[in-house]
């Protein structure tokens, strides 16, 4: 069998950091826990990332393609009811995997204020896809709301999507270290079904069917 390629040290230490900011907060993690957890010295991590900055700025950015490009999605085709859940499911997926970075957005965007500026442009992104989808269930017959309900629905649901870690988080504080992983999935499942909630008074009678069928499935 082919040997897969070692990772590169500069991939390794982003792995590494991920996971520590994830369990323990970004703010509680020092590049030398990093260097630590990855068994080598602080040097040959600063070698790559000359401070803990540079990290957090390497992993936003991955965290802005990956998100812009989910983003994106929408966009390509017209939006059905099905699709509003896929696509709920993916925004949350990439919120689990870099969620350090919605635990402590207030402060992440004070500190960092480049961050600050290119979270703002993904907060715009989240609310015109928001209105893109919400404006094609319209135009399907799926969704009965007037443009202004749409604008309301749309912000709404950026919000709650943005901040549903912290308002877990605050609900039921914990230490990184005691996490449980299943817990946390249930907790974005939630988060998933409060957004999509929002639009259900609007949705059409099969479309409400379906949304009462699938949120069943999120909540257990």
């Amino acid at each position: 069998m082919e040997r897969k390629p070692k990772r590169r040290t500069p991939e390794r230490i982003l792995d590494t950091a991920l996971k520590l900011f994830n369990t323990y907060g970004e703010p509680g993690v020092t590049t030398t826990a990093i260097a630590d957890e990855m068994n080598i010295s602080p040097g040959n991590l600063y070698y790559h990332y000359r401070c803990k900055d540079k990290i957090v700025e390497a992993l936003f950015a991955a965290f802005r393609e990956e998100i812009e490009h989910t983003l994106a999605a929408p966009e390509q085709r017209p939006a059905h009811a099905e699709d509003a859940w896929l696509f709920l499911h993916l925004i949350f997926e990439a919120i689990h995997k870099y969620r350090f970075i919605y635990r402590d957005i207030n402060e992440l965007t004070s500190r960092y204020r480049v961050l600050g500026a290119q979270f703002k442009r993904i907060l715009a992104h989240k609310r015109r896809t928001a209105v893109a989808i919400l404006t094609g269930l319209v135009k399907a017959g799926e969704l009965r709301a007037s443009p202004q309900d749409v604008e309301a629905l749309a912000v709404n649901m950026t919000v709650i999507a943005t901040y549903w870690l912290s308002y877990e988080l605050a609900r039921n504080p914990r230490n990184g270290e005691d996490a449980d992983e299943k817990e946390e999935s249930r907790a974005l499942a939630r988060g998933a079904f409060h957004v999509i909630s929002l639009a259900a008074p609007y949705l059409a009678p099969r479309e409400r069917e379906l949304f009462d069928e699938l949120s069943k499935r999120y909540l257990n």
